[in-house]
Protein backbone atom coordinates (compact mmCIF):
# COMPACT_ATOMS: atom_id res chain seq x y z
CA UNK A 1 0.00 0.00 0.00
CA UNK A 2 1.11 3.40 -0.64
CA UNK A 3 0.62 5.97 1.32
CA UNK A 4 0.40 9.94 0.15
CA UNK A 5 1.25 12.52 2.52
CA UNK A 6 0.65 16.57 1.56
CA UNK A 7 1.04 19.55 3.85
CA UNK A 8 -1.79 21.69 3.44
CA UNK A 9 -1.25 25.37 5.74
CA UNK A 10 -1.67 23.33 8.88
CA UNK A 11 -3.26 20.39 8.06
CA UNK A 12 -1.84 16.87 6.67
CA UNK A 13 -3.43 15.18 4.20
CA UNK A 14 -2.80 11.58 3.75
CA UNK A 15 -4.26 9.92 0.72
CA UNK A 16 -4.10 5.74 1.34
CA UNK A 17 -4.02 3.54 -2.10
CA UNK A 18 -5.82 0.25 -2.44
CA UNK A 19 -6.68 -1.79 0.54
CA UNK A 20 -6.70 -1.02 4.35
CA UNK A 21 -6.32 -4.49 5.42
CA UNK A 22 -4.28 -6.76 7.71
CA UNK A 23 -1.46 -7.14 5.93
CA UNK A 24 -1.22 -3.14 5.12
CA UNK A 25 -2.82 -1.71 8.50
CA UNK A 26 0.80 -1.72 9.74
CA UNK A 27 1.91 0.39 7.13
CA UNK A 28 -1.14 2.65 7.32
CA UNK A 29 -0.29 3.29 10.72
CA UNK A 30 3.49 3.78 10.61
CA UNK A 31 2.74 6.75 8.61
CA UNK A 32 -0.31 8.05 10.78
CA UNK A 33 2.08 8.06 13.49
CA UNK A 34 4.87 9.54 11.88
CA UNK A 35 2.82 12.58 10.87
CA UNK A 36 2.08 13.01 14.87
CA UNK A 37 5.44 12.56 15.83
CA UNK A 38 5.99 15.10 13.34
CA UNK A 39 4.04 17.56 15.78
CA UNK A 40 1.21 17.12 13.29
CA UNK A 41 -2.17 17.64 15.35
CA UNK A 42 -4.54 17.91 12.45
CA UNK A 43 -5.25 14.86 10.27
CA UNK A 44 -6.90 14.11 6.89
CA UNK A 45 -7.19 10.87 5.61
CA UNK A 46 -8.95 10.76 2.01
CA UNK A 47 -9.97 7.63 1.20
CA UNK A 48 -10.75 8.49 -2.62
CA UNK A 49 -8.32 5.68 -3.28
CA UNK A 50 -9.07 3.10 -0.92
CA UNK A 51 -11.37 0.16 -2.14
CA UNK A 52 -11.57 -1.65 0.91
CA UNK A 53 -11.06 -1.41 4.38
CA UNK A 54 -11.10 -3.99 7.01
CA UNK A 55 -11.64 -4.24 10.99
CA UNK A 56 -7.59 -3.74 10.99
CA UNK A 57 -7.95 -0.51 9.15
CA UNK A 58 -10.69 0.38 11.62
CA UNK A 59 -8.80 -0.58 14.03
CA UNK A 60 -5.74 1.63 13.36
CA UNK A 61 -8.20 5.07 13.14
CA UNK A 62 -9.51 4.37 15.98
CA UNK A 63 -6.17 4.10 17.99
CA UNK A 64 -4.81 7.34 15.99
CA UNK A 65 -7.99 9.18 16.81
CA UNK A 66 -7.35 8.50 20.71
CA UNK A 67 -3.96 9.32 20.20
CA UNK A 68 -4.67 12.55 18.60
CA UNK A 69 -7.37 13.68 21.55
CA UNK A 70 -4.80 13.61 24.24
CA UNK A 71 -2.80 15.87 22.41
CA UNK A 72 -5.77 18.17 21.47
CA UNK A 73 -5.61 17.30 17.87
CA UNK A 74 -8.10 16.12 15.57
CA UNK A 75 -8.87 13.42 12.31
CA UNK A 76 -11.53 14.03 9.57
CA UNK A 77 -12.01 11.52 6.94
CA UNK A 78 -13.34 12.59 3.82
CA UNK A 79 -13.82 11.51 0.44
CA UNK A 80 -15.22 8.02 0.68
CA UNK A 81 -16.92 5.62 -1.76
CA UNK A 82 -20.59 4.55 -0.69
CA UNK A 83 -19.28 1.33 -0.16
CA UNK A 84 -16.54 1.89 2.40
CA UNK A 85 -18.79 4.42 4.29
CA UNK A 86 -21.64 1.50 5.06
CA UNK A 87 -18.51 -0.33 6.45
CA UNK A 88 -18.16 2.28 8.88
CA UNK A 89 -21.73 3.33 9.05
CA UNK A 90 -22.18 -0.86 10.29
CA UNK A 91 -19.35 -0.72 12.75
CA UNK A 92 -20.90 2.42 13.93
CA UNK A 93 -17.66 4.06 13.33
CA UNK A 94 -19.41 7.05 11.81
CA UNK A 95 -20.30 8.05 15.10
CA UNK A 96 -17.11 7.78 16.62
CA UNK A 97 -15.11 9.59 13.56
CA UNK A 98 -15.37 12.88 11.66
CA UNK A 99 -16.43 11.64 8.23
CA UNK A 100 -16.70 14.90 5.40
CA UNK A 101 -17.50 14.55 2.00
CA UNK A 102 -14.73 16.44 0.63
CA UNK A 103 -11.33 17.39 2.05
CA UNK A 104 -12.34 20.57 2.02
CA UNK A 105 -15.41 20.20 4.35
CA UNK A 106 -12.70 17.78 6.79
CA UNK A 107 -10.62 20.82 6.34
CA UNK A 108 -12.91 23.03 7.85
CA UNK A 109 -14.27 20.52 10.31
CA UNK A 110 -10.85 20.39 11.96
CA UNK A 111 -9.81 23.84 12.24
CA UNK A 112 -9.04 24.92 15.75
Amino acid sequence: MEVETKLLDSVIMLTPHGRIDTASAGEFEKALNAVISGGNKKIIVVFASVDYISSAGLRVLLLIGKRLKVTKGNIALSDMSERIFEVFKISGFNKILTICATADEARKSIAF
